[in-house]
């Protein structure tokens, strides 16, 4: 099992890299944003999308947000401007930063029942294993971001969690 400190540092590393994928992406034309570069979302802005149109969906099973109106399959396009994707971004961004904050082991001991949209039935699990893979997941397609986004001569910041430098504000205060 994971300590509420676990969540708290991820959501603000969470917060730190997007804000370093948006940066470097809003030097790219929104033309090259959209271009297919044979990612799973195809493109930066479609992953971006989808990344966040993720984390409202869990959001909304482990907390009291709302449930995405989009599909799955139409996650690459839930926001369809590129001024509005990113102010919701860093609006979701601070309501996961607060969510994690709010954490206790008693509620990561219990369980999460859910309904999978993608599988099209009722699980349960763990709600520490679902905060894991809440923040692998985002871990992941920013990884894929990240890629893209060098390969269009965009420089976002390092990823590495050990060397988050003191103003992203990653690392709790002892």
């Amino acid at each position: 099992m994971i300590h509420p400190a676990f969540a708290q540092t991820l959501a603000r590393y969470n917060r730190w890299q997007n804000r370093s994928l948006y940066t470097a992406a809003d030097g790219l034309s929104d033309v090259e944003r959209r271009k297919d570069r044979g990612a799973f979302f195809k493109s930066i802005f479609g992953t971006l999308n989808h990344i966040l149109w993720a984390d409202a969906m869990w959001m909304s099973r482990v907390s009291d947000g709302l449930k995405p109106d989009r599909s799955l399959s139409q996650s690459p396009e839930f926001c369809a401007d590129w001024n509005a994707l990113k102010q919701a971004r860093a609006e979701a961004d601070q309501r996961l930063v607060a969510w994690a904050d709010g954490l206790d082991e008693a509620w990561l001991a219990g369980d999460l029942s859910w309904r999978s949209g993608a599988l099209n039935k009722d699980l349960v699990n763990p709600r520490w294993l679902i905060v894991v893979h809440m923040f692998n997941h985002q871990t992941h397609h920013r990884g894929q971001v990240h890629a893209m986004l060098t390969a269009a001569g965009a420089r976002p910041e390092d990823t590495d969690l050990p060397f988050a430098p003191p103003s992203a504000g990653v690392f709790l205060e002892s």
